[in-house]
């Protein structure tokens, strides 16, 4: 008996390693005076999903890998991107010269060229990513590169990022669209989608593992629920991918829509990718879970028109303070100093040139009693017919550490909010991904402000870098990276925010009487 407890005890620490989180208590013991603080662990092995990059024949997709260093991480690892099991056409992605081979654990070469998954056919890796400390790239072309599905153990776990970028020269959403690929989940949030015309939205579900997931996705419009049964149970193959346009799912034209992924079996990657006639295209990644509080991170300086778009899903109406955190302060948008959210309901508001030239987080508030609410903001840049769009939905704090892939020379703006109190960040430059070495720059935040940080690049620095904040101090601090296009005279850009990047796990110390298993049965 005495054996078979410790080693549950023993067990449930290495699963908080694994999978989050894990709490252990002995029997009869309430914690109230003996317990202490948990201990933060590296996690041992990380999933990821990245949906089909593009549909268009001009597409040219970058996948950029980073594993941070971790403390206490272990000295080996491995970790591999490979095509869903869909395989969606004969070009899969092929490992760039900086990919490594990761043969037997061991970490990757710099330089070396990945032999096992050429093309990336038949389930072999698109790309291997070489040792933590420094990012490796593969690419695509066209409209076959398929969902990816990826996993990292030991030393490559600990906050492993992939950013997959893509460039669309012309047609319907041109421009630049990006997103990190994410880990699954059981139940995603997408305010912020559209069924109207000059619109192509579709939602992208990978499936991870060996068997099938079953999901629903039901559709919010400005009157409540839009009706449809072609959502209900759709089923995603094992270690496939799915992708169905949203106006296939209702007759219902709307121009703001909130989509709801809620996995009855299995789980699943989610990402919309929202394409405009007139405006380009980005990908909608999932919005922070519903909350009262809510940090919209990141809005360009330089955007001509910021959407705001919210719905409430529970029972309840929400009334919402609008606050603008700017580098001077916390500024109310003039007109738009609260907003009502009918429950059921998506609710857009047209924020036009809020930032008005500076940097600007948006910070929403109840102004009575808290009511779970998701937020996302649908940006234009540019004017005319050189207008791009891209989204940024409510995200996460930075916490311990965020983490940002595929960083470059020119075009890159961190974008850092202390919506409260004042805080101050770390953010470490890692190498490049053909040379260069790491730089890391302190920042004070201060509170109620959002400041465009001037983010350290690596000295001699070659490719393309990945960025880490760390939290020091105060907060919580919010980050979003921007990346626009190299073409000076187009406006095509990305927004990516940074939440935590789950490269460490909280683990309660067990704290156990063993007198109370010694004692003789009644």
């Amino acid at each position: 008996m005495k054996r078979t407890t410790l080693s549950l005890f023993a067990g449930a620490a290495a699963l908080a390693a694994v999978t989050g989180f894990a709490a252990v208590s002995a029997p009869g013991d309430t914690g109230a005076e003996t317990a202490e603080p948990a201990a933060r662990l590296p996690v041992e092995r990380t999933s990821l999903l990245c949906p089909a990059p593009s549909a268009s024949d001009l597409a040219e997709t970058t996948y950029t890998s980073f594993t941070p260093v971790t403390e206490g991480a272990e000295k080996k690892g491995t970790a591999t991107l490979t095509a869903a099991a869909d395989g969606a056409g004969a070009e899969a992605g092929k490992g760039g010269e900086d990919a490594g081979s990761g043969k037997d654990g061991e970490d990757a070469k710099d330089g070396e060229e990945s032999k096992n998954g050429e093309d990336g056919k038949d389930g072999e890796p698109v790309l291997r990513p070489g040792a933590p400390g420094t990012p490796v790239t593969g690419t695509a072309s066209g409209a076959d590169a398929p969902a990816l599905t990826g996993t990292a153990e030991g030393s490559h776990a600990p906050g492993w990022t992939v950013q997959q970028t893509t460039e669309v020269a012309a047609g319907t959403g041109r421009g630049l669209l990006g997103l990190n690929c994410t880990a699954p989940d059981t139940e995603f949030w997408f305010p912020g989608a559209s069924t109207a015309s000059g619109r192509t939205d579709y939602v992208h579900l990978t499936n991870p593992d060996d068997s099938a997931a079953v999901v629903d996705i039901e559709l919010y419009g400005k009157d409540g629920v839009l009706k449809s049964t072609v959502g209900e149970g759709v089923t995603v193959p094992p270690g496939g991918g799915e992708s169905l346009l949203l106006s296939t799912l209702t007759d219902v034209e709307q121009t703001d829509v909130t989509v709801h992924v809620n996995v009855r079996s299995g789980r699943l990657g989610a990402a919309v990718q929202a394409l405009d006639d007139k405006t380009g295209g980005d990908w909608l990644t999932a919005a922070a879970d519903p909350a009262g509080e809510l940090v919209v991170p990141g809005i360009p300086a330089d955007a001509t028109s910021v959407r705001l778009m919210l719905f409430t899903p529970g029972g309840s109406d929400a009334d919402l303070k609008v606050r603008l955190a700017s580098p001077s302060g916390a500024i109310t948008p003039a007109g738009h100093e609260t907003v009502h959210v009918k429950a059921g309901m998506t609710t857009g508001v047209d924020l036009g040139e809020v930032t008005r030239g500076e940097a600007g987080s948006l910070v929403l508030t109840p102004t009575s009693g808290s009511v779970p609410v998701v937020a996302a903001v649908r940006v234009v840049r540019g004017k005319g017919g050189e207008q791009e769009s891209a989204f940024i939905p409510a995200s996460d704090p930075v916490g311990a550490r965020a983490t940002a892939a595929e960083n470059r020379a020119k075009g890159t703006t961190l974008s850092v909010t202390a919506p409260d109190r004042t805080a101050k960040v770390e953010v470490t430059a890692s190498a490049g991904t053909e040379g260069g070495t790491t730089a890391t720059k302190t920042f004070t935040i201060e509170g109620g402000t959002t400041q465009n940080v001037e983010v350290p690049v690596p000295a001699g620095l070659k490719g393309t870098y990945a960025l880490t904040v760390e939290t020091v101090s105060g907060g919580p601090v919010y980050a979003a990276r921007t990346l626009t296009g190299e073409d000076e005279d187009v406006a095509s850009f990305t927004v990516q925010p940074l939440p935590d990047d789950r490269g460490t796990v909280s683990v309660p110390k067990a704290e156990q009487n063993l007198s109370v298993l010694q004692q003789p049965p009644a």
